[in-house]
């Protein structure tokens, strides 16, 4: 049975090409690893137009052959359980066990990671989740995404962008499902969502579809051919136990449905499907005072923040543009114009 689920979705998805790589001696920047082998290094992501960084990245070379799946950490640098669950499947998972190879980027984004900051980078001030695919000579942020474009994504079948509720978000977790109309990539990814176990599934037909410009770590998968999940588990920069046992559960459950790991996936049974949904930004600069919390469901209209200015003047009040869910709001005084203060979704 798990050779035939690995079999279906290779044929599926016609991605025979790095199957034939998991036979052989696997290189990864600096990494190289027989079969049976696990490999750690750092990527050097080097100075140019301003600083340079590393990127901790793990190859785990299974034994037998099977599809790559890529897992990426902290592209966030402030959203902590991703992070630390990579740590654990580094631990857990042995490759005299696995069939195909697994990536793990256990920290995309150093310097926002070391700098505790909340979105983007101290070096450069961008968003790493923004720039995808980047490019070889830009900023750091772009070189870093360059980076995992060319040696991690352009080598993996499958694709986990790892996320959860930055210092600033009090969020529920959920899974982004791409829906793109390509039948047989939106079915690989609806199959691997339930695979996952995260109940919330939110259905995002919206991203980019131009892999010269996909924007988001997932995205830049997607428009390759891959099929690719963003997960969101933990809140508020958080280090909570539940939060990153979910990302482990549900990356070793997803293994088990793509054949790479013995055993049955813990599917989700009864998904809870959410679409459309909408980010709520602020109209204003000062102190945002939420009125709802993660996990609630609003009427449209609801209040779900409130900006004042400095003095404890109200500028502005961001209301639910419909009926559903929030999935998160932003839950910590500071916020700028233009910021994301909420995302709201509706149950289907």
């Amino acid at each position: 049975m798990k050779s035939m689920r690995y079999l279906g979705l290779i044929a599926l998805l016609a991605l025979s090409s790095t199957l034939d790589a998991q036979v052989k001696t696997l290189t990864l920047g600096p990494i190289v690893a027989q079969p049976g082998e696990t490999r750690s290094a750092m990527i050097d992501v080097p100075a140019a137009a301003d600083a340079g960084t590393q990127i901790p990245v793990t190859l785990i070379h299974g034994a037998k052959p099977g599809p790559v799946l890529a897992l990426i950490a902290g592209n966030h640098g402030y959203e902590y359980p991703s992070i630390l669950a990579l740590q654990q499947l580094r631990a857990r998972i042995k490759p005299s066990d696995l069939t195909g190879t697994l990536i793990l980027v256990h920290v995309a984004n150093m310097p926002s990671f070391l700098g505790r900051t909340v979105y983007y980078s101290p070096i450069d001030r961008k968003n790493l989740n923004r720039v995808y695919p980047g490019r070889k000579d830009g900023t750091v942020s772009e070189r870093i995404a360059y980076a995992i474009t060319t040696d991690v994504i352009d080598r993996s079948d499958v694709v986990f962008d790892l996320h959860g509720g930055d210092g600033n978000e009090s969020l529920r977790p959920y899974v982004y499902q791409p829906v793109t109309g390509r039948a047989q990539l939106d079915g690989a990814a609806r199959d691997l969502a339930l695979a996952f176990g995260i109940d919330h599934i939110v259905l995002d037909r919206e991203r980019p579809s131009d892999p010269g410009a996909s924007i988001y770590c997932s995205t830049t998968a997607v428009t390759r051919g891959k099929p690719a999940l963003t997960i969101e588990s933990g809140y508020l920069g958080s280090t909570d136990v539940e939060s990153t046992e979910r990302i482990v559960r549900g990356v070793l459950s997803t293994m088990r449905h793509l054949g790479m790991l013995e055993g049955t996936p813990e599917r989700v049974e009864q998904p809870i499907y959410i679409d459309p949904y909408e980010v709520l930004t602020s109209p204003a600069t000062g102190l945002l005072y939420p009125k709802v919390d993660r996990g609630q469901t609003v009427a449209k209209g609801t209040v779900l923040a409130v900006v004042t200015d400095f003095f404890g003047k109200t500028l502005a009040e961001i209301r639910a543009p419909y009926a559903g869910i929030v999935l998160y709001v932003v839950a910590t005084p500071p916020i700028t114009q233009g910021e994301p203060v909420a995302m709201v979704g509706t149950l289907k």
